[in-house]
């Protein structure tokens, strides 16, 4: 049955992509599909008429997330970012360059008069982050995934026509449980290439040091400084909910991402916390029937 419907919202949002910038929109729905295939889920069962706004979003918080990891030199990140920087200027000023994502962001920009604000503020701390150093405690993590997480959520409810001080709260906390997931995901990735960048404070606490990550211990010091963090993506998650009375229901598809948070956070807790679990690199199968049964249930 749910893939039934994502079958059929897949359909709607193709046909949403024809006309004048329909190459455009489906280099973004493609390419929101395979860099952030879980975002790509969520997008689909938005509204038809915010979908291609949000695939524009998304394409664009992409291309900046790529910036980090596609360049040798801090510099030509730089540049990479001021260029996406120019680029948000042109489009607010109706002449955005020759680029799919731009051409796409523009429109979305155009028809849901989405606050240029939130979208600097993407970039600016993407920029920011350009540096490789751990953060050096979780409230630094946490105003990462503000400025950038919570941001795209913004924007998100701005697509969707909501303009509710309530989901503004909601959206705030499921972003910084966003970015805490996102952090603690890459843990095995960023270990591999001899990069730590959990928060410091958290892991000077419980005496685990940078080396015990990068060879994948699996002693209880490093499981406790995980399960501390993920304990705080929970928090955000439960404090997000506490709105949902006074949250707007059409606000709540923008929030669907918090099946996927709440499926990792469920895994690793059935692993005891063991960030380097073979189980936890694999993809959840059920996700496409979890989304849908939250989004027919209209809840978060």
């Amino acid at each position: 049955m749910a893939s039934r419907c994502m079958r059929k919202i897949v359909i709607v949002s193709r046909s949403n992509s024809r006309g004048v910038s329909g190459q455009a929109a489906e280099y973004c729905a493609q390419l929101v599909r395979k860099r952030d295939y879980e975002g790509f889920l969520c997008t689909l069962l938005l509204p038809p008429e915010s979908q291609k706004a949000v695939f524009a979003l998304r394409a664009f918080n992409v291309e900046l997330s790529q910036v980090k990891d596609s360049v040798s030199q801090k510099n030509l990140g730089l540049m990479r970012m001021q260029f996406w920087r120019d680029t948000v200027q042109e489009v607010y000023g109706d002449k955005p360059p020759h680029h799919p994502v731009a051409l796409e962001l523009s429109e979305a920009v155009q028809k849901h008069r989405l606050n240029k604000r939130w979208i600097t503020r993407i970039i600016d701390a993407r920029e920011k982050n350009l540096d490789d150093r751990a953060y050096r405690n979780l409230q630094e993590l946490e105003t990462y995934a503000e400025n950038t997480q919570s941001s795209l959520l913004y924007l998100t409810l701005e697509c969707l026509d909501v303009k509710d001080v309530h989901a503004d709260h909601a959206a705030s906390h499921i972003g910084k449980a966003q970015g805490i997931v996102t952090c603690l995901r890459a843990v095995p990735y960023h270990s591999s290439k001899r990069q730590v960048f959990l928060p410091v404070d958290i892991c000077m606490l419980h005496g685990a040091s940078q080396e015990d990550f990068i060879r994948g211990s699996q002693e209880r010091i490093v499981k406790d400084v995980v399960f501390d963090i993920a304990s705080q993506a929970h928090v955000h998650l439960e404090h997000a909910r506490s709105f949902m009375k006074k949250v707007q229901e059409k606000a709540f598809p923008a929030f669907n991402t918090t099946v996927v948070l709440d499926s990792y956070l469920k895994r690793l807790r059935e692993v005891d916390f063991n960030i380097f679990h073979p189980s936890l690199q694999r993809g959840n199968a059920l996700l496409p029937w979890s989304l849908y049964f939250q989004s027919w249930r209209k809840s978060y």
